[in-house]
C-alpha cells in the first residue's frame, strides 16, 4: 500500500481514538447540571475522569501533529479556513482543563459554580464544533485553485454541518453519562442510567438522520453504508444494554458506535481529504496533499515503535483507575 494512503487511515484511526476517549470526557463534563444534586455529586462525577481526561486529550495533539507531517496541504487548508471554529475549540479545551484544576482551589460555592459552568461549556463547545468541522470536510467546502478556503465562518454553519454537530454533541453526552453509571455507585449511578436511557432515544433519532443524509450524499460508498449500519446497530444495542443495567457492555457499544460513525465519515471522504464544493478540480486528495515518501517512511517507523507503547501505557492507566467512585470515598478524601 502507498504510504500516503496508509497515513490517511492512520490519521483516521487517531481521530477515532480521540472521539471515543475524549468523547466520554466531554459527555461527563456536560452531564454535571443534569446528574448532580450537590457539590459531592459534582466531585464524584469529575473524579470519574480525573485520572484520565488529560491523557485522553493528548490524542488530538498526536492526530494534529500527524496530520501536519503527513498531509501539510490538508493541514494548511483546514487550519486556515476553519481557524475561528478551531480556535473556539482550543479555547474551550483550555478553559475546561484549567477548571478541573482550579474548582477545588476556592472554598466558596460561587467560586465552584463558576468553574463548574466552565467545565460544562468547555465540554459542549468542542463536542458541537468537532461535528460541524468534520461534516463540512465530508460535504465539501469552496476552495480556490490554490486550495484555499474561500467561504466564511457562517458558511460552515449550514444545515448538514449543524446536524453533524448536534449528532456528536448527543453521542458524546450519552457516552459520558453511560461512563458515569459505569464508574459510580448508589443513587448517582441510577440517575445516570435513567438519563442515558432518555438521551439515548434522542441520540438514535438524530444520529440516524445524520448518517442517512451522509449516505444520500455518497450513495456509491459501500463502506460508508456498512459502517453507518454498524453504528446504528451498536447504538441501539447500547441503549438496551444500559436499560438492562449492563453498563460495561453499554459503554463498549457506545465506543463502537462512535468509532463506526467516524469511520463512515472517513470512508465517505476517501480518496479526497478536502473536497471542493465549487469545483472538483480544486479538491485536495490523498495524493496531492501528502508529504514526500521519505517523510512518510520516517513517520511510519516512528509510529511502529512508539504507538504500541502509548497504547500500552493508556491501557495500564485505565486498569489502575478501574474502580468505581463513591460519595463515601470523595467525602473521606475531603477531610
Amino acid at each position: 500500500m502507498d504510504l500516503s494512503y496508509l497515513w490517511f487511515w492512520i490519521v483516521g484511526a487517531l481521530f477515532i481514538g480521540y472521539f471515543v476517549l475524549d468523547g466520554f470526557d466531554f459527555g461527563v463534563g456536560m452531564s454535571l447540571p443534569f446528574l448532580s444534586k450537590d457539590d459531592t455529586d459534582r466531585r464524584v462525577i469529575i473524579n470519574t475522569i480525573g485520572p484520565v481526561w488529560d491523557l485522553n486529550e493528548t490524542w488530538v495533539i498526536v492526530a494534529g501533529a500527524c496530520l501536519f507531517a503527513a498531509f501539510p496541504e490538508w493541514y494548511a487548508t483546514l487550519f486556515s479556513g476553519f481557524y475561528l471554529a478551531l480556535l473556539l475549540i482550543l479555547l474551550a479545551l483550555i478553559v475546561r482543563g484549567v477548571s478541573f484544576e482550579y474548582r477545588h482551589q476556592g472554598s466558596s460555592d460561587r467560586w465552584r459554580a463558576w468553574f463548574d459552568g466552565f467545565i460544562v461549556y468547555g465540554s459542549a463547545v468542542p463536542a458541537l464544533l468537532w461535528g460541524v468541522a468534520f461534516a463540512n470536510i465530508v460535504q465539501g467546502v469552496p476552495l480556490d485553485e490554490g486550495h484555499n478556503y474561500i467561504g466564511g465562518f457562517f458558511a460552515l454553519l449550514n444545515p448538514y454541518a449543524l446536524l453533524g454537530g448536534v449528532t456528536t454533541l448527543l453521542l458524546f453526552f450519552t457516552h459520558g453519562v453511560v461512563f458515569v453509571s459505569l464508574k459510580t455507585t448508589g443513587e448517582l449511578r441510577e440517575r445516570a442510567r435513567t438519563l442515558a436511557a432518555r438521551s439515548g432515544v434522542v441520540t438514535v433519532v438524530v444520529a440516524a438522520a445524520f448518517l442517512v443524509w451522509t449516505i444520500l450524499q455518497h450513495p456509491d460508498s459501500i463502506g460508508t453504508i456498512i459502517a453507518s449500519a454498524v453504528a446504528a446497530v451498536a447504538l441501539i444495542a447500547a441503549w438496551f444494554a444500559n436499560r438492562a443495567g449492563r453498563e460495561g457492555r453499554a459503554f463498549a457499544l457506545m465506543a463502537v458506535t462512535i468509532a463506526a460513525a467516524v469511520l463512515a465519515l472517513f470512508l465517505a471522504l476517501f480518496p479526497d481529504v478536502m473536497p471542493a464544493s465549487n469545483d472538483p478540480a480544486n479538491s485536495l486528495t490523498i495524493e496531492n496533499a501528502s508529504s514526500t515518501p521519505y517523510t512518510l517512511g520516517v513517520m511510519s517507523w516512528t509510529a511502529l515503535v512508539f504507538l504500541p507503547l502509548v497504547l500500552a501505557y493508556q491501557a495500564w492507566t485505565y486498569w489502575v483507575f478501574r474502580k468505581r467512585v463513591s460519595r463515601a470515598t470523595v467525602e473521606a478524601a475531603a477531610h
